[in-house]
């Protein structure tokens, strides 16, 4: 199971007029913006990256709002892991495991997590906050995600295993944004 004290969220690419093109738009935004408040909640560190951002466009309004007082990392490879500066803060934040949300599933987040577990991390994709325009390339994209040695979990249920109890003000500051 996923620990607080060794857990990052990377925000994926959420960007640009290609973010309101996704499957599922409102079901993705609203997870992704609940994964994130909890992240902060527990103080769980938030890595971001935009793909290419001189071309597709910054981070949509609604997560970039978010993350104030965060530098988004720009990355012209799919997997974020092809980008150094993004290798190097991840590492030095010394945790191995790895909560991913954001856009393309079969493109992108798929790449990251393979990625990741590549290198030798613990890789959760929050099912529920990531997509693709198309939803056979989504559902394609979690296929391979499994495939890679990557977990598959939702908001809620990551919510609850980072939580590990059903008490005290975070688990009712969280409970607010998963009901």
């Amino acid at each position: 199971m996923f620990k607080v004290a060794q857990s990052v969220l990377v925000v994926v690419d959420v960007q640009g007029k290609l973010a309101y093109l996704m499957h599922e738009k409102e079901r993705l935004f609203r997870n992704i913006l609940a994964t994130i408040k909890a992240a902060y909640i527990l103080d769980i560190p938030v890595l971001w990256t935009e793909q290419a951002p001189e071309k597709i466009g910054a981070t949509v309004p609604e997560v970039a709002d978010l993350l104030t007082g965060l530098t988004p990392i720009p990355k012209t490879s799919f997997s974020c892991c092809g980008e150094k500066r993004f290798l190097d803060i991840l590492k030095d934040l010394k945790r191995k495991q790895v909560i991913l949300v954001g856009i393309e599933t079969h493109v992108c987040v798929y790449q990251t997590a393979a990625d990741l577990v590549e290198r030798g991390y613990e890789v959760q994709v929050v099912a529920d906050a990531v997509s693709s325009r198309n939803p056979d390339n989504n559902m394609w994209g979690l296929e391979r995600i499994k495939q890679s040695g990557a977990g598959l979990t939702c908001c809620e249920a990551l919510a609850c295993e980072l939580l590990q109890k059903a008490e005290g003000d975070k688990f009712k500051m969280i409970l607010n944004l998963i009901k």
